[in-house]
């Protein structure tokens, strides 16, 4: 099995962005749906978001409302309806959040609404629970150190086959997330693709360029930049700027049999070898 991470350092011009830390990607659907604290690009196709966009800031992080009184609802933004609650119910998939409760913790309008199903996605538990829930608290991590991040996420939504029954919502083979940080001149991003499964690798083994995650999804991430600059970051990897800590979730260390099946995807590694979906 391999799967991989992505990290790239970019060097752009403050005048590029001196209107707005607002760099939502392309819109596949034409579905936008602009909450108070997310943005997301709605899938009717697959009753999902094809991506979440939100920013994250240290104060933000400091949050400590409690989740347990949120209910998950239908989006009532979404013109052509969202997913329901019951639609995920007995299917043994976890309602997995995109943009997750703990990074919505500041409050009570942020908590509610990142409850709305548009921000759900159908996750294993172990996968959840395991490297998803460990890549959530890098971030959080990063955003603490770093003081403000801007955040990309979802499933991959493209080559699928699979729904949970009697519904139409898709069930993703991959999640990615992308995060992109501002210092004055200095521009720096990262970007995890990872197999929906139990994770058998720590987070720095997943490593993807932009460009090969861009291929797979059929999103154009970073749609505002000029062509010239995202030709500068798009196809490289700098691990530098980014300190990873030490996650204590469930990604198990144990390794599959040489039995077990594994993933694969288009991606291109940190050798430059690519695997196939």
């Amino acid at each position: 099995m391999k799967s991989y991470l992505f990290i790239v350092f970019i060097f752009l011009s403050h005048s590029i962005f001196s209107q707005s830390f607002d760099f939502l990607p392309e819109s596949s659907s034409q579905n936008i749906v602009k909450h108070s604290y997310y943005t997301l690009s709605y899938s009717e196709k697959n009753e999902q978001a094809e991506w979440v966009a939100y920013l994250l800031t240290k104060k933000r992080t400091i949050g400590s409302l409690n989740r347990d009184n949120c209910k998950f609802i239908s989006d009532p933004d979404v013109k052509t309806g969202s997913a329901k609650n019951e639609d995920y119910s007995k299917s043994g998939y976890d309602r997995g959040h995109l943009a997750p409760a703990a990074d919505m913790r500041f409050n009570f309008t942020a908590l509610n609404e990142c409850f709305f199903m548009s921000n759900m996605s159908p996750q294993l538990h172990s996968f959840n629970a395991g490297i998803w829930k460990s890549l959530e608290t890098q971030v959080r991590n990063w955003s603490i150190e770093k003081d403000s991040i801007y955040i990309i996420t979802a499933g991959v939504l493209e080559n699928l086959e699979k729904t949970i029954p009697n519904t139409s919502i898709s069930i993703p083979k991959y999640f990615y997330k992308i995060i992109l940080h501002k210092s004055n001149s200095q521009f720096e991003a990262v970007a995890f693709l990872l197999p929906h499964e139990k994770a058998y690798k720590p987070l720095k083994d997943y490593v993807v360029t932009i460009d090969s995650l861009e291929n797979l999804t059929h999103i154009d991430f970073f749609a505002s930049f000029p062509d010239s600059v995202e030709l500068q970051f798009e196809n490289k990897i700098l691990l530098t700027n980014w300190h990873f800590t030490k996650t204590t979730t469930n990604t198990s260390t144990t390794k599959p049999s040489s039995n077990a099946k594994s993933s694969q995807c288009t991606a291109t590694t940190k050798e430059g070898t690519r695997c196939k979906i």
